[in-house]
């Protein structure tokens, strides 16, 4: 009977308004209902993107968004520069490889963010850029980078500037219109408060003239095709119409919080997290962290799939493991969405008490009364 609580930083704890906003009887998609439901989800787009743009759905995860754009506004003849300090990072440059576009890389460690300062220096060496893809909020290192700096350094350099914001939009501040962002990416199950399953990704007119400049090799996520349809607040292919309804509930729900309140929150969160975790005397893994997720190192002598295996079959809280090198190396707790402080309060204590099981040595409560003081000094 115990209760799920999942930390993992996708997909996110979906609330129990949500899955009932998606549980209605379902309709066909071709039909003013649905036009309707999808027009007022594009407006809380709007809203939750900072954007003036037309921002579109497509079924399928933030990958399939990220890939549209990628495949869109990079071409053939053109290079592309890569920034990559974790999986998803990585992810992008595997795309670009696979349909053999021209591109650089800039590589930094994991846990590391990109700097604006040090992107300039990559235009100086590659004059030839024309599109920068780096991720906002990398997942799998909870590391931040400069977006808002990055994207005017590629506006000053002529470039387009795409943004995997799939685990920072509507968790951490964003302004894709002021800051010049050429492609912004989210999916459904992060911040949006939703099953996976969804992709949005919007798209500024500079890109546009590009994607039109040529045709992309891909059918299913040919932007040209969503923008068509949008236009008639429709889709191009078979939707995803009961997670869309759920997508109008969720975007209201932000819309009605406000998106300062909601960045506010997360941030709030990450830092009691942080603090309650340097006081059990854990290390933080990145050395920018981001305030959507928080990763801690593991340390020595304990566990780390015992312990995450422990925190859920116990406690009830499951939060996410390493990925690739960093496989048994860190867990990852979110702070994204439709969970608060109570829920966080728990997730600690449930570390603190798996912890105190594998005979690490600290003071129990440590860690709670840390998290608790900054709650309450806010």
């Amino acid at each position: 009977m115990t209760k799920l609580r999942l930390f993992t930083p996708g997909p996110t704890m979906v609330s129990p308004e949500a899955m009932l906003a998606m549980a209605q009887p379902l309709d066909h998609h071709r039909t003013a209902g649905f036009r309707e439901t999808l027009k007022q989800c594009v407006e809380l787009l709007q809203y939750t993107l900072q954007t003036k743009t037309t921002p579109m759905v497509v079924t399928g995860s933030g990958t399939a968004a990220m890939e549209a754009g990628i495949l869109g506004c990079c071409k053939p003849d053109a290079k592309t520069l890569v920034c990559h300090s974790g999986k998803f990072g990585e992810r992008w440059r595997d795309i670009l490889a696979r349909f053999n576009l021209p591109h650089v890389e800039y590589q930094l460690e994991y846990g590391q963010g990109f700097k604006a300062e040090a992107l300039a220096q990559k235009f100086k060496e590659n004059s030839d850029i024309k599109a920068v893809i780096f991720v906002h909020s990398e997942t799998s290192t909870a590391a931040v980078s400069e977006a808002q700096g990055m994207a005017k350094v590629c506006r000053d350099h002529g470039a387009l500037c795409l943004v995997d914001g799939i685990t920072s939009i509507g968790t951490i501040p964003f302004k894709m219109d002021e800051w010049g962002i050429d492609v912004a990416v989210t999916g459904s199950q992060k911040a949006m408060m939703l099953p996976p399953g969804l992709g949005i990704i919007a798209v500024s007119d500079r890109a546009w003239e590009v994607i039109d400049s040529h045709q992309a090799p891909t059918y299913y996520n040919d932007l040209k095709a969503y923008r068509k349809s949008i236009e008639k607040s429709d889709t191009p292919y078979t939707p995803n119409n009961q997670m869309i309804s759920g997508l109008k509930f969720t975007l209201t729900q932000i819309k009605e919080t406000g998106l300062e309140n909601v960045w506010a929150k997360s941030a709030l969160l990450a830092k009691a997290t942080r603090t309650a975790v340097e006081a059990l005397g854990l290390k933080l893994f990145a050395s920018d962290p981001v305030d959507s997720v928080t990763a801690v190192a593991v340390p020595g002598g304990v566990d780390e799939a015992r312990l995450r295996k422990d925190m859920r079959s116990k406690y009830g809280i499951h939060c996410a493991g390493g990925q690739g090198s960093m496989k048994g190396e860190i867990i990852r707790l979110n702070h994204m969405g439709y969970v608060d402080e109570v829920d966080t309060l728990g997730a600690i204590a449930a570390l603190e008490w798996t912890l105190a099981e594998q005979g690490y040595k600290f003071e129990l409560g440590t860690g709670i009364t840390a998290f608790s003081k900054v709650i309450q000094a806010n």
